[in-house]
């Protein structure tokens, strides 16, 4: 192939070393595994920039994701629980990866239930951040769950802070435009309380397509004698 990229032909190997030395350029072999193989005139130094740029925008696109290990006791006190969840929670957010183990001392190692307990607990509470890629497993004296970050984080749709982007977290947002008629916890309408009762207008015949009338009103008007006088 010519310097233009337009195919010259299959030629011997001294012809096409003369055809690039007589344009002051180089022979590259492009594919070295074809049958023959492929060659191209060009100027080397440049084809090895182009290519360590086309490399450098890969790397660029390809996303790297960190492991990081978070180590809890089974017997672990609130305050340690909420602090180590709090790394947990910054590294998902950050879009690392957390192996999360439990480390069993002494005969903690018959009591399992109790860190299974726990990184199922773990897990529940970030379940809007993190995935769980593996269940907890026993190996000797840990047990190890891995948390990879949600779709929510990968796709920007939560930010660094935890935060969803462009607008409040759905569930508040679903709770503020329910009416205040909605149904209630136990299935019910909920009804606001009446407005404290007022004397009675005299009544006036209403007009016949009048539809705000009261069934009450409307059994008291029937109700009377037909030769009833006023």
């Amino acid at each position: 192939m010519g310097e233009d990229g337009k195919q010259i032909g299959v030629v011997k190997t001294s012809e096409a070393l003369s055809y690039a030395q007589e344009r002051d350029l180089d022979l590259v072999e492009v594919a070295p595994e074809a049958r023959p193989p492929v060659c191209r005139v060009l100027d080397y130094s440049k084809f090895k920039y182009e290519q360590a740029q086309k490399a450098k925008q890969a790397r660029k696109h390809q996303q790297q994701i960190t492991i990081r290990e978070i180590k809890f006791r089974p017997k672990i006190a609130q305050n340690d629980y909420d602090t180590k969840k709090g790394h947990v929670k910054r590294f998902l957010l950050g879009k690392d990866r957390v192996k999360v183990t439990i480390m069993f001392r002494g005969r903690e190692v018959t009591h399992p239930e109790r860190g299974t307990a726990l990184l199922e607990k773990l897990a529940e509470e970030l379940a809007e951040l993190a995935i769980v890629e593996q269940r907890p497993i026993q190996d000797g004296r840990n047990m190890t769950m891995m948390l990879a970050p949600s779709k929510g984080i990968i796709s920007g749709e939560i930010d660094s802070h935890g935060e969803h982007v462009g607008g409040a977290d759905p569930d508040t947002e679903s709770a503020e435009a329910a009416p205040a008629g909605s149904a209630n916890g136990n299935g019910n309408a909920a009804a606001s309380a009446p407005a404290p009762a007022e004397p009675a207008p005299p009544a006036e015949p209403a007009p016949a397509d009048d539809v705000s009338a009261t069934e009450s009103s409307a059994t008291a008007e029937t109700s009377a004698p037909a030769d009833a006088t006023a």
